[in-house]
C-alpha cells in the first residue's frame, strides 16, 4: 500500500462525515423546527422524516412519534395531519383526522414559518462562529479593482471575439463602485451580479451598467456581456485586481540578477500598472527577451531597476520567481453574512424567473451539485463548510417560504385562502395540486442532477489550459 493511500482515505472519510454531518444537519434543523413549533402549539405529530420515500429504519417514541430515515435523502418531513393532507408525499396517516380538533390559522402560519426560522438560526449560529474565529480572504477574492482587461473573449461555441470590457474601454486600475445600481464590496459580487443581470439592449443583447471609480472620477459605463464557457455564463472579460508578492527568487537565475528580493510588492514592468498575475506573464511573454523596466515596493520605498535582456532558451524561459498575494482574517458580522447570502439567493430566484436573463433550471445545482460543493467545502477546512452551509440554510429558508404547494410557503397560501373565504379549500383540489407539484418538484430534482452529473464528467476530463490572454469574468 502506497503511503499516501491511507492519509488521502482518510480525509476522504473526514470530509464525506462533515457533508453529512452539515447537509444532513440543515434538513434536520429545518424539520426540527416544524416539530418543535407543532407540539408547542398542541398539534399532533404522526412522524418525523429525514429523508422521502420508503423508510430505511424507524422507531417509535414515547410520545407517540414515528422517527424515521427514508432512502431518498432530498429533503425531510413532519407529518402533521392537522394541518395539511400530504399524503402523496408523507404516506396515508395512521390518525382519523375528523377526530382531532381544529388548529387555528396562526398556529399553522407558526408551525409552517417554524422551519424557515430554524434554518436562519442555525445560519446565524454558524455565521457567530465565522464572527468569532474569522474567515480567511485573500486580496483577490476581496478586490473590487479590475487588474486585468482580456483582449479577446472565447464564445460558446469556442469562437473568439473582442472582449466586452476592452470594448467599452474599462481599464486595468478601475475600482467597480456598483453593476446596474446593485452596490459591489467584493470581486464575488461581481461575478454574480454580471451572471445574474437581465437588462437588454433594444435588439435583445445582454446589457451592464458599469459605475466605476476612475482616479478619483466616477463613470458610468455601458458593457455588453456575450454567453461564454460550458454553461454559457455572462462574461465581459476581466479579472480582479491584486497585490503580487515576490515570495521567493532561484539563486543564480535572472530574476536574482535583476534584482528581485523576496517580499518585493511588483507595482509596474514598463509603465504598465501590474496588479494580476495575467498581465505579468503577458508583458513578460511579449517582451520576446527585451530588456524591461520594473518597479516594486520594497520597505515601504519604491525601487526601481531592470531585467537585463534575454536570449536563446531564456527567452522562453521563466524568471524562476515565486508569487502571491496578501491575505487577511476578516471578522463579518452574523447579520452582515446572512444578509449577503440572502440578497444574492432572492436576486439569483429573480434572475430564475426573469424572461430577458440568460439563467435557466440547467444552470443551478440540485442535491448531487451540493453535495459536490459541500464535500469540495470540507476539503477545504472547517470553515470554508461553515461558510457554505450557512448559504444553503439561506437559500432553504428562503426556496421553501416560496407560495408554491407541497412548500412551506405553498401550505401557508393554501391556509391563507382559506381564512380569507372562510372555509377550507376542497380536499381533491388540494391533493390534485400537490401531486402536481410533487411530480414537476422531482422532474426539476432530476432534471438539475443531470447536469451536475455532467459539469463533473466535464470537469474531470482533461483539459487543454485556458489561454492566458483570457479573463476571469
Amino acid at each position: 500500500m502506497s503511503p499516501d493511500i491511507l492519509p488521502t482515505l482518510l480525509s476522504n472519510v473526514w470530509s464525506i462525515f462533515l457533508v453529512v454531518l452539515f447537509f444532513g444537519g440543515s434538513i434536520f434543523v429545518h424539520e426540527l423546527g416544524h416539530f418543535l413549533a407543532a407540539r408547542r402549539r398542541g398539534v399532533h405529530v404522526e412522524r418525523f422524516s429525514i429523508g422521502f420515500g420508503p423508510k430505511m429504519f424507524s422507531w417509535k417514541g414515547k410520545d407517540g412519534v414515528e422517527y424515521r430515515i427514508s432512502w431518498l435523502p432530498l429533503g425531510g418531513y413532519v407529518t402533521l395531519p392537522q394541518l395539511a393532507d400530504l399524503r402523496g408525499i408523507e404516506g396515508d396517516s395512521e390518525v382519523d383526522v375528523d377526530a382531532l380538533p381544529p388548529i387555528t390559522y396562526g398556529t399553522k402560519m407558526l408551525v409552517f414559518v417554524a422551519g424557515a426560522a430554524f434554518n436562519i438560526l442555525f445560519a446565524l449560529a454558524l455565521a457567530t462562529v465565522i464572527w468569532f474565529a474569522g474567515q480567511p480572504a485573500s486580496s483577490m477574492s476581496a478586490s473590487t479593482r479590475i487588474g486585468y482587461v482580456s483582449p479577446t473573449l472565447t464564445l460558446a461555441d469556442d469562437s473568439k471575439v473582442t472582449s466586452p470590457a476592452a470594448e467599452a474601454g474599462l481599464q486595468i486600475g478601475d475600482t467597480i463602485v456598483a453593476i446596474d445600481g446593485y452596490q459591489i464590496n467584493e470581486w464575488m459580487d461581481i461575478v454574480q451580479t454580471i451572471v445574474t443581470g437581465s437588462d437588454r439592449t433594444a435588439d435583445g443583447n445582454p446589457k451592464t451598467i458599469f459605475t466605476i471609480d476612475r482616479a478619483g472620477e466616477i463613470l458610468t459605463i455601458a458593457v455588453y456581456p456575450r454567453l461564454s464557457g460550458d454553461e454559457k455564463f455572462r462574461r465581459v472579460g476581466i479579472d480582479a485586481g491584486y497585490e503580487l508578492i515576490v515570495t521567493g527568487v532561484t539563486e543564480g537565475s535572472t530574476a536574482e540578477k535583476a534584482g528581485f528580493q523576496a517580499k518585493d510588492e511588483i507595482r509596474t514592468l514598463n509603465g504598465q500598472l501590474v496588479i494580476n498575475a495575467g498581465v505579468y506573464q503577458n508583458i513578460i511573454a511579449d517582451s520576446k527577451g527585451a530588456l524591461i523596466t520594473v518597479v516594486v515596493l520594497r520597505d515601504g520605498k519604491s525601487t526601481q531597476f531592470t531585467i537585463p535582456e534575454r536570449t536563446g532558451d531564456a527567452i522562453e524561459a521563466p524568471l524562476d520567481i515565486g508569487l502571491t498575494t496578501g491575505f487577511s482574517r476578516t471578522y463579518p458580522s452574523p447579520f452582515k453574512q446572512i444578509a449577503n447570502h440572502a440578497v444574492m439567493t432572492v436576486r439569483t430566484l429573480r434572475s430564475l424567473i426573469h424572461p430577458s436573463s440568460d439563467i435557466g433550471l440547467s444552470k443551478l445545482s440540485g442535491p448531487v451539485g451540493i453535495f459536490r460543493i459541500f464535500h469540495s467545502a470540507a476539503e477545504a477546512g472547517f470553515i470554508t463548510i461553515l461558510m457554505f452551509t450557512i448559504l444553503v440554510n439561506v437559500n432553504l429558508a428562503i426556496f421553501n417560504l416560496l407560495p408554491i404547494p407541497v412548500l412551506d410557503g405553498g401550505q401557508m397560501l393554501f391556509a391563507t385562502i382559506a381564512k380569507i373565504r372562510g372555509r377550507a379549500l376542497p380536499i381533491n383540489f388540494i391533493m390534485a395540486t400537490q401531486s402536481t407539484f410533487v411530480i414537476l418538484l422531482f422532474s426539476m430534482i432530476i432534471y438539475v442532477s443531470f447536469f451536475d452529473v455532467r459539469r463533473i464528467v466535464r470537469d474531470n476530463l482533461p483539459n487543454d489550459p485556458a489561454p492566458q490572454e483570457e479573463a476571469a469574468e
